[in-house]
């Protein structure tokens, strides 16, 4: 099937949905992303006849009352990109509680020579369809103890919407995210030592930072964190697929997410038809463990609901573009931590074993029972991770204890 067999299914997927045929609409659309969804189908079969849809629904409601992820808020501001986009980003400052100044400043002097520093500011980068709550339990873990930038990339979250994109029309780079990162760090952090944290494409766009930017990394980077990332060749994933069903997959993606994204409205109802398909697509694409907590479940969910199928579309064609291999080289002097899902099935953890590969005196750290959303999955380790990264880099006495990221899985009956 080619590109513009892709294009003519999203254009029938519309055509339908103009004519009223939701229905008839989402099985084509159906039959569209089929091999996308194979992996998913058996949980969702499963899922269908054991559960029906009305509880389903009333289950989502009141995942979504009750939930308690994604709340916390900081202080927010705006950056604003070359290109005029304005990227919303919230800094969580310092607390009272964050521990005696005067026992922290001669090791302050030591490290950065001056009396007074800047503190170290932690700048989290988001993946691809999330935002910054994706962050959630690693944020409420940091409260207190360092000074935290929570940005949402273009397009994402309360960011707003890509200028280049919606005026020109031309599709999302990585670079691009690279400087946007640096637009956020003149604004919410533009003195003092960082360290960068990047999941999935919020990776990418830390290593479009160091490429673009190596002086700063020189300067002011001391130390990173790449969870679930790659440095590049990422047109070899093939999803748990099977070679001919991924083969399909790649040709004609591009296109039905480039047409769909033409018709984002209706293509926005379709998907709120489809929701119970996308969930257990969702769901199979995030975590890999059996005892997921629902609620963080749905939370996930809702973050990549949220993002508009013409954004979705904006940004695909960035990812096989991605190469950044060499950039890594500008944090062979620096701690970094490398952590990935074993069963992580969109950046598989053969790509962070290829970046810890060249950054030989990287800690790298493989999950097991893990997928995409590790951090979400297994919020505990990943911030204990980023705890220990954080006191080598020296942006937190080495005695810190962090604590309060809870816990996802479910503590109910079965």
């Amino acid at each position: 099937m080619s590109e513009s067999s892709g294009e003519a299914v999203a254009a029938a997927v519309a055509s339908a949905a103009e004519a009223g045929g939701w229905r008839r609409a989402t099985g084509i659309a159906g039959v569209a992303i089929g091999v996308v969804a194979a992996g998913a189908a058996a949980g969702v079969a499963i899922e269908r006849l054991t559960v029906g849809r009305g509880m389903r629904q009333k289950a989502r409601v009141a995942l979504d009352s009750a939930g308690p992820y994604g709340g916390l808020r900081g202080t927010p501001g705006t950056a604003y990109t070359e290109d005029g986009t304005a990227l919303y980003y919230e800094v969580d400052d310092l607390g009272p509680e964050a521990g005696d100044e005067a026992d922290r400043a001669p090791r302050r002097r030591r490290l950065f020579g001056r009396r007074t520093p800047a503190p170290v500011t932690v700048v989290f980068s988001h993946g691809y369809c999330l935002n910054q709550d994706s962050w959630h339990f690693q944020r409420a873990a940091l409260r207190g103890v360092v000074r935290t930038v929570h940005w949402d990339q273009r397009s994402h979250g309360r960011s707003g919407r890509g200028v280049t994109q919606t005026r020109d029309g031309l599709p999302v780079s990585i670079d691009e995210l690279g400087r946007d990162l640096k637009a956020v760090i003149d604004a919410a952090a533009p003195e003092g030592p960082l360290v960068l944290v990047g999941h999935s494409m919020g990776g990418m766009t830390v290593m479009a930072l160091a490429d673009a930017f190596p002086d700063l990394v020189r300067e002011r980077v001391v130390g990173v964190a790449l969870v679930g990332t790659s440095s590049g060749r990422l047109g070899e994933v093939n999803f748990g697929l099977p070679s001919a069903g991924v083969n399909a997959v790649r040709r004609v993606l591009p296109g039905v997410l480039r047409a769909l994204g033409q018709r984002a409205e209706l293509v926005e109802r379709g998907r709120r038809a489809t929701a119970d398909l996308f969930a257990g697509i969702i769901k199979r694409y995030s975590f890999a463990s059996r005892d997921v907590d629902p609620a963080v479940a749905r939370f996930a969910e809702r973050m990549i609901e949220s993002t508009p199928i013409d954004v979705v579309a904006e940004y695909y064609p960035a990812f096989n573009d991605h190469d950044k291999a060499d950039a890594l080289a500008h944090f062979a002097d620096l701690p970094v931590l490398v952590l990935a899902g074993v069963r992580d099935l969109v950046t598989p953890s053969e790509h962070s074993e290829a970046v810890a590969g060249l950054l030989p005196d990287a800690e790298l750290v493989l999950v097991p029972d893990a997928g995409h959303l590790v951090m979400l999955e297994h919020p505990e380790l990943v911030t204990d991770r980023l705890a220990d990264l954080l006191a080598r880099a020296g942006a937190v006495p080495a005695a810190t204890t962090v604590d309060g990221y809870g816990s996802t899985s479910s503590t109910g009956p079965g």
